[in-house]
């Protein structure tokens, strides 16, 4: 069946009819023209499967840690043929995150299908625990599964994983977990893996599982010094051994705080060791006297950044400490120019400060940032600039700062949505937003898009939360309703529910605001607004199972949706009403969206007046998909004669408006009618010509889906073979589960 809106086909692995270099593996013809069957004999074995490569760097400055290193190695380098597993646990700054990096890299041969690193202080996003679902979803797309064969249930997607590390050599990296469960959910199965996790606690509940616990203990004063002179010289070190010791004293060991040191004096050059050890010995006693709260690790990092906060340049500091206020996890100059108001060119200039100063790292280089790199603040730096941003900056400035990465985040994902799906009916007037920018969004930039929106997943919900706190009811709406285009290609169901719950209740509130201002127009988007993100919600709670709560959100849609009083908009809640209607009542779906096709029909034939969001473009292809969806329902309750009609005239709408992905579904759509009804002949020629025109679109899952259901009615049994070993290679290259039926349905017709 397909999906409700027209929205959630996700974009297929690019593909073309082109061979130049490299190795091939398995059968390959590249001919003009064949005239009769052409047999190929497929010998199923070992995918070439994606090898992720995803561990972080460590830093280049490095040292020690050789006990622990040495120790990982003994526990996970073995070949006993077990799953070994070791937890890294230790003071914040202490670098358990540098040390699990340095390891993995220095072991990379020995796990060659690839190293996964999963981050949950990104998965938390200000929330605590972590996502143990979304992070076996983000396990399972690097090892090559594909969005549409990705479940929705955590009990599925860890039986997903477990196949699918199975018969690899994986390291799998697990950074600041917080609790057992996520530990245990992720353990790769291969002979040969490991799991290696870092956790600010100790978690000894492990134990009984076999997973040994190793303590990061702050740096001995040889490896202490050996970082400073890294960062300063040693000529320095060498020139005032006792102040650098003292150093090395006064910084408890801990990397940051050494590197924080180092970092000043590698900028000011006339600085004495021993002078910079009076300094922080007083500015130590300072923060004794008047902390009451915080760790002793917290004071001791602390101490260190205001020495080189109080030296940096106004501009800079301000930075800083806005940078503190900012809801996210990392940033690029852009974002940090929004927040502060600055240029980015002066930006790039003031972050170079920041990053000599120690007091922010550099991350690797992104293809999808502009200026090819992204920051971020240590947690314990995080709380100094926001402290300081508190006892300096005026009393409203973290709302504005939040206000500034609404606005930047709507603008550029709003783009990103125009260059991923032009057609998509929106209640937010993007022309109003983005001005002349809604028309120059540079044609074949969605797949960036969708990367670059991935990238910032993390900080996009992060965000929400804090616009929700502060009460931006309007930019919240705005922004959920945007965003979702991602996940209509990425399905991070936790995440999609939770932007449009925010998102949905948000604008209830702006509505029910512009109401009692007597402000009609403001009141009337806000409601289609709620309409539009509770018919989504519906969506991610069907996956999830949630089908009362579901209904519940579609019910509200339809009464909003009268209240905005569009059509189109009523047009696209039916649709979604119809999806939901598919799995309990065929009767009341296909009523559905026959009511969704009358509506979209309307409003093509007086947009003007039929509706305020959409579009006559919008209104067509709406009634075109809504046909196409009255067709499967019609063919799913056994109404086959009035199917063919259906979904004839919907290839025809389809193919009208150049839509001809969908018009290839419904060709195979009606392949399969004719097959229910008998037509074999008419039946075989409509799949053919389906899967070849799916396959011209790179629309592989429903390529692979045409293929099965052709090979079923062909009476050439080495034709049909050709075409089960043609799906098997697509599903087994997204990581399909049906790869295993197909192959075994080969194995056995082979015999």
């Amino acid at each position: 069946m397909g999906v409700a809106d027209g929205e959630g086909t996700r974009p297929e692995a690019t593909s073309t009819n082109q061979l130049s270099g490299g190795t091939v593996h398995g059968g390959v013809v590249q001919a003009g023209v064949v005239h009769g069957n052409v047999t190929l004999n497929y010998q199923a074995g070992r995918m070439d499967w994606p090898r992720p490569d995803q561990v972080p760097l460590p830093p280049r400055a490095f040292v020690n840690q050789v006990r622990v290193r040495g120790d990982l190695t003994a526990q996970l380098a073995g070949d006993s043929g077990g799953y070994p597993i070791a937890a890294l646990s230790g003071l914040s700054g202490i670098g358990k995150t540098s040390t699990a990096c340095r390891w993995a890299h220095d072991h990379q041969e020995q796990f060659p299908d690839g190293q996964v690193y999963i981050d949950f202080a990104a998965l938390r996003g200000g929330n605590p625990g972590g996502d143990v679902s979304e992070a076996l979803a983000m396990c399972l797309r690097s090892l090559g599964v594909r969005e549409e064969y990705l479940p929705a249930g955590l009990a599925e997607r860890t039986m997903l994983y477990r196949s699918h590390s199975s018969g690899r050599r994986l390291l799998v990296v697990l950074d600041d977990v917080t609790q057992p469960a996520q530990v245990r959910a992720l353990v790769p199965q291969g002979k040969g893996s490991a799991l290696l996790v870092t956790s600010a606690r100790r978690l000894d509940e492990l134990a009984v599982d076999g997973v040994r616990l190793f303590l990061v203990d702050p740096l001995d004063q040889e490896s202490a010094i050996e970082l400073l002179a890294a960062r300063c010289g040693r000529a320095r070190i060498e020139a005032e051994p006792e102040a650098a010791a003292a150093l090395v004293e006064l910084c408890d060991g801990l990397p940051i705080a050494l590197s924080i040191v180092g970092a000043r004096l590698a900028v000011r050059q006339r600085l004495t060791l021993a002078a910079l050890a009076a300094e922080l010995a007083d500015e130590q006693s300072r923060l004794k006297r008047i902390s009451v709260t915080g760790s002793p690790e917290e004071r001791t990092v602390a101490a260190a950044l205001e020495l080189s906060y109080r030296e940096l340049s106004e501009a800079a500091g301000r930075l800083y400490r806005l940078l503190g206020l900012l809801p996210v996890l990392t940033f690029d100059a852009a974002l940090a120019g929004a927040a502060s108001g600055t240029p980015e060119s002066e930006t790039l200039d003031l972050l170079a400060e920041l990053e000599s100063a120690g007091m922010l790292v550099v991350q690797a280089e992104e293809p999808w940032v502009a200026d090819g790199e992204r920051y971020r603040l240590h947690g314990l730096v995080r709380l100094h600039a926001r402290e300081s941003a508190r006892t300096t900056e005026a009393p409203n400035i973290e709302r504005l700062v939040v206000e500034r990465a609404v606005g930047y985040y709507l603008v550029w994902i709003a783009r990103a949505d125009l260059a991923i799906r032009a057609d998509r009916l929106r209640i937010l007037d993007l022309a109003g937003l983005l001005g002349t920018e809604a028309r120059e969004v540079p044609e074949g930039s969605g797949r960036a898009a969708v990367a670059w929106l991935e990238a910032e997943r993390a900080n996009v919900m992060a965000v929400l939360r804090a616009a929700v706190a502060h009460g931006f009811d309007r930019q919240v709406w705005q922004l959920a309703e945007v965003f979702t285009v991602l996940f209509l290609h990425h399905r991070h169901l936790a995440d999609w529910r939770e932007s449009l719950e925010l998102g949905a209740g948000a604008a209830g509130r702006a509505a029910e605001q512009a109401a009692q201002t007597g402000d009609s127009a403001a009141a009337q988007r806000a409601a289609a607004a709620e309409a539009r993100l509770r018919s989504l919600l519906s969506r991610p709670l069907l996956d999830l199972g949630r089908d009362e709560q579901a209904l519940i959100e579609l019910e509200t849609a339809a009464q909003r949706a009268d209240e905005a009083g569009d059509l189109v908009l009523a047009a696209s809640v039916q649709e979604f009403t119809g999806r939901y209607w598919e799995r309990h009542d065929p009767e009341r779906a296909m009523a559905a969206y026959r009511a969704a096709l009358a509506l979209n029909l309307r409003a093509a034939e007086q947009p003007g007046e039929a509706s305020v969001f959409g579009t006559r473009e919008a209104a067509r292809r709406g009634a075109a998909l809504a046909r196409y969806f009255l067709g499967c329902a019609e063919r799913a309750a056994g109404r086959d004669q009035e199917a063919l009609v259906t979904l004839r005239e919907a290839r025809d709408e389809l193919l009208g408006i150049e839509d001809t992905r969908m018009a290839a579904r419904a060709l195979a759509e009606l392949g399969r009618v004719h097959a229910d009804l008998g037509d074999l002949e008419a039946a075989v020629m409509e799949l053919r010509e389906a899967a070849a025109e799916l396959h011209d679109q790179r629309a592989g899952h429903y390529e692979a889906l045409a293929l099965e259901d052709l090979a079923a009615l062909l009476t050439d049994r080495s034709e049909a073979a050709d075409c089960l070993r043609r799906a098997l290679a697509i599903h087994e290259a997204g990581g399909s589960p049906r790869a295993a039926e197909l192959t075994a349905r080969l194995a056995a017709e082979a015999e």
